[in-house]
């Protein structure tokens, strides 16, 4: 007996997406089949949904519902309202990598004379070289795993291909900018930085929007390898429109002695969820992870981090807060992995929240997955909310009610935001950081 599967409309619609899309994909050969097998991976599961276990709080196909198609090609009226939305990030002297609905803008980028020891290549001119067949691995996934990563595998139109030779020390960050300019479409986007031994090296990554820009959706990825004794400080700052969704994946690999601090804040979009993966590869490596949830409305936000310790003498550390407010939703998901041959292992994580309202959620998940017997590893979570007798104590020395509240929501994230090193990129997430609490009601 033979039997024939129908196709629902959810799945045609899906295999849409990736048809209408096709003609715009950087890539030949290789690359093509690797997108092809990519999309067949995300067909196979769709979005992610609450039984699967690392999506428990995160239901995309209640939430997110559909992916919608690519945004338009860029054109001069889009490059102005994009220009526009840059102007908060004025302030950071960068090599500026600057991507509008996922397509590279030579205008409003600075990649000209990059420091030494640095090159900087788009992804689409690395795909579309013929002679570069081999980076079709740029779209493998490698740790990473899922249906959104596959899903970005193959609709990924642009991104930013960053060396940074041995030995190089960088004085100014590289800064790639994404800017969403069109409504009720999609840009998928995908970078990668590979710091050679010894070097030092700064990347900061902007999520903004431009005027107008509604209802659009954001799927990132981004590959960091940090090659033995590397020093990288990365920080993170989305800032999408309010009815936005943004899903990013990051992989972090951790060579030998390597020193990673990332940082991340979440003040923007609707829905968002962003997914770290370390992998120790290296003895003697040091990461420190923080980030900071700001939410209010109907916002819901979930940061999702992996820690692999696959080698012995690392440590990590993370530091989690998160400020909701009104009817909205934090998810934090820490997972911490101490391989069998991972001796001598300290690893440590902490999770805050700090509910301002009755009908705010938060749900801190710590997880410790130890098979090895000689290390120190610990968890711990906290929820409540702002200390009444602070308050008033503000109060009564003349402070308003918000202006108190503010004062000590700023003292609560301080915390994670004063783990960044540089002093211009600590008063960015500052500003960030008040420019939600200034919109506050």
């Amino acid at each position: 007996m033979n039997i024939a599967l129908a196709k629902t409309e959810t799945r045609e619609a899906v295999e849409n997406l990736f048809t209408a899309a096709r003609d715009r994909l950087p890539g030949s050969g290789k690359v093509v089949e690797l997108r092809q097998q990519a999309f067949e991976a995300f067909e196979r599961t769709g979005l992610p949904h609450r039984r699967l276990e690392d999506w428990k709080y995160t239901d995309l196909r209640a939430l997110m519902r559909e992916a919608l198609p690519l945004a338009p090609t860029l054109d001069a009226a889009t490059l102005k309202r994009a220009k526009t939305a840059l102007a908060d990030l004025a302030g950071v002297e960068a090599c500026l990598v600057v991507l509008i609905d996922g397509v590279l803008a030579p205008s409003l980028s600075n990649l000209s004379a990059p420091e030494a020891g640095v090159r900087v290549q788009t992804l689409r001119a690395v795909l579309e070289d013929g002679g570069n067949a081999a980076r079709a691995d740029l779209l493998e996934n490698g740790a990473m795993s899922g249906p959104m990563i596959a899903l970005n595998a193959a609709m990924a139109t642009d991104g930013a291909v960053i060396t940074v030779a041995d030995g190089a020390v960088l004085t100014k960050p590289l800064h790639i900018v994404h800017v969403a300019a069109r409504s009720s479409a999609a840009s998928y986007t995908r970078s990668f930085l590979k710091l050679g031994r010894a070097a030092q090296a700064t990347l900061v990554e902007s999520f903004v929007a431009a005027d107008g820009a509604k209802s659009y959706q954001v799927n990132d990825a981004v590959t960091l390898w940090l090659g033995a004794d590397a020093q990288l400080q990365h920080v993170r700052l989305m800032a999408d429109a309010r009815d936005a969704t943004n899903i990013t994946t990051a992989a972090f690999t951790i060579g030998a002695k390597a020193r990673l601090a990332t940082f991340n804040m979440t003040s923007g979009g609707g829905l968002s969820r962003y997914q770290g993966y370390f992998t120790f590869t290296g003895e003697g490596s040091e990461v420190t992870a923080n980030g900071v949830n700001l939410l209010n409305g109907r916002q819901h936000a979930d940061t999702t981090l992996f820690l692999d310790h696959a080698v012995p003498n690392c440590s990590s550390r993370e530091v989690f807060r998160a400020v909701v407010d009104d009817r909205a939703h934090s998810v934090f998901q820490g997972r911490i992995i101490v391989q069998p041959k991972a001796q001598k292992t300290d690893a440590k994580m902490m999770t805050r929240a700090l509910l301002l309202s009755d009908e705010a959620e938060a749900d801190n998940k710590p997880e410790l997955e130890i098979f090895a017997d000689d290390v120190t590893c610990g968890h711990g979570a906290t929820t409540g909310a702002l200390d009444e007798s602070l308050l008033f104590y503000l109060r009564a020395r003349g402070l308003s009610e918000k202006e108190a509240q503010a004062l000590l929501i700023q003292a609560f994230v301080g915390e994670a935001i004063e783990s960044i090193a540089s002093d211009d990129l600590r008063e960015l997430a500052i500003s960030t950081a008040q420019r939600w609490l200034a919109a506050r009601g």
